[in-house]
């Protein structure tokens, strides 16, 4: 038997173009002799729908349009992810398309994740099996398979259509998980994924094969569009080895997921350009590197905006990655702007001391400036934030936190540094290492540093870490070596700053509990624990 595994890059609501990507996967694997060919969960209406699965109309234009998938399965059987609308509410299901055209459906019986609960309601029966080509297959949709335990012995095979977002660390962890079940249950199992950017979640693919042993027998691209044939009949087949092991894999995993994350929000939003605030920082460096990786260089357009308190290494930092990057720059200095508006506001705040007040007037101003960029040009607005900042609060609410989208606020300050080298080991030393080497800073009072308040930021990571990835206590942190009054001072600031992330922009997830998702605290919240 030959299954194609048709690994695409779908779009949330545009069901005529999905389509269109699904009939020609059909039609290149009926050229190439296939028995079957297998779609990812949600192929036809692109997920996270979120809303739009509470739609009739919507709903039943995914129907009309397997319908037409049907059509063209004429000597080839399909499955196909689609939501269905049932009479207890709308499922996640694959539907099979025999090759005769007749259509049946599977649904998945497990809701567990958020961006579904509340739009989606689970079936009764979350597989089923069928004849296809003389085997007999299981049909398992989203996690369910997860939760399959005692397949039939009659079964050959056990097909997977789930639509699985990456996060840092959960590929390696599903290929585990599933060739212990492939091995315990003595089946082959095939999963079929999509990739792209869908909003804040990207989606991997790294689609695959795995034998009754537990073996990867055949492993889709990551990040890319990708279709393959698989002969069950094959005794030629090998082993292969899931190449995204080591830290720096893992590293060269979330370029790849960023770019692609940031490349379709923006194209599938119809934006096509970017705007970065260079500072001659870490974070604004990577994200500028990032929005060319994805956009290429001709649509990025940089800003470098000193005050008064920005040495002058700074500036020529930005001016080397910006030339570097060939990128178009231009610096515009805010001294004046922010000197007009301290004046403007002395009968307010006139004869006080120099506080964050003025530090973040600065940032405002250059936030004015950025998006007067983005209003005139359409240069869309990129944010520079990282997770640990965001974590502690350590950001200015319509200063640095604006922006169209975050492509690094999911990622730890440490994991920035890592994605510096990556870049520069793989592009040719595009950020300079004077920037790389640079004690962290805002540079929005003389000679500040982040140290003056914190304590270094492998520390720092490392309690957040600890705290909102493995969601350990502070007693527990404190056990395994971590100084008390640090790690409390962190906590407070996690805690208290909630009202801030509630405020940013959207957020690419790249980790496994990212904020407002994984991690949702209360927005009114007096719990001290």
């Amino acid at each position: 038997m030959k299954i194609a595994l048709a690994q695409l890059n779908y779009t949330v609501g545009d069901v005529a173009a999905n389509t269109a990507k699904i009939e020609a996967s059909i039609e290149q694997a009926k050229n190439e002799g296939a028995d079957l060919v297998v779609f990812a969960e949600f192929a036809v209406s692109g997920t996270p729908a979120y809303g739009l699965l509470s739609k009739t109309t919507f709903l039943t234009l995914c129907e009309e349009a397997v319908e037409s998938i049907a059509s063209k399965c004429r000597g080839i059987a399909a499955i196909v992810g689609v939501p269905y609308l049932t009479e207890y509410g709308p499922v996640s299901a694959a539907a099979l398309i025999s090759d005769t055209g007749s259509i049946s459906y599977i649904g998945k019986q497990y809701v567990t994740a958020r961006r579904e609960m509340g739009y989606l309601v689970g079936s009764k029966r979350g597989y089923d099996s069928f004849d296809i080509a003389g085997k007999r297959v299981m049909i398992v949709v989203g996690d369910d398979l997860s939760r399959t335990h005692d397949i039939d012995p009659e079964v050959d095979l056990v097909i997977s259509v789930n639509a699985r977002r990456y996060g840092k660390g959960l590929m390696s962890y599903r290929f585990e998980k599933m060739s212990k079940l492939a091995f315990a249950e003595g089946k082959n199992i095939i999963m079929v994924n999509q990739i792209g950017g869908s909003g804040e979640i990207v989606y991997d693919g790294t689609s695959g094969v795995l034998n009754s042993r537990g073996e990867l027998l055949m492993l889709l691209k990551s990040f890319e569009e990708d279709f393959r044939i698989f002969d069950t009949e094959d005794e030629r087949a090998q082993a292969v080895q899931v190449p995204f092991t080591t830290y720096n894999d893992r590293t060269r995993m979330v370029y790849k997921a960023a770019c692609l994350g940031l490349r379709d929000y923006f194209h599938k939003n119809n934006y096509y350009k970017a705007c970065v605030g260079l500072s001659g920082g870490i974070d604004s460096a990577v994200v500028a590197c990032l929005a060319v990786g994805a956009l290429g260089r001709e649509n990025v357009r940089v800003l470098m905006m000193p005050s008064q308190f920005s040495p002058d290494e700074s500036v020529e930092d930005a001016k080397k990655l910006a030339e570097n990057l060939g990128v178009e720059y231009s610096v515009l200095p805010i001294v004046e702007a922010y000197d007009a508006i301290i004046d403007t506001l002395k009968p307010v705040i006139g004869g006080t001391e120099f506080d964050a007040t003025e530090e973040n007037v600065q940032s405002r101003i250059r936030t004015i400036m950025l998006m007067a960029v983005q209003n005139k040009t359409g240069y869309m607005l990129l944010n520079s934030s990282n997770k640990s900042e965001n974590a502690l609060g350590w950001c200015t609410l319509y200063g640095d936190t604006a922006g169209t989208f975050s492509v690094t606020g999911d990622l730890y300050k440490g994991e920035i540094y890592d994605l510096a080298r990556y870049i520069n080991s793989s592009f040719g030393d595009v950020i300079p290492e004077t920037i790389i080497d640079k004690e962290p800073s805002s540079e929005l009072r003389p000679d500040q540093k982040d140290s003056d308040l914190l304590p270094p930021y492998e520390v720092v990571d490392a309690i957040l870490y600890r705290m909102i990835e493995e969601h350990q206590h502070r007693e527990e942190i404190i056990n395994a070596g971590f100084d008390s009054e640090v790690v409390e001072k962190i906590h407070s600031m996690i805690m208290r700053n909630e009202r801030k992330r509630h405020q940013f922009p959207p957020v690419l997830r790249l980790s496994r509990c990212a904020f407002r998702h994984e991690w949702l605290m209360p927005l009114v919240n007096r719990y001290g624990d």
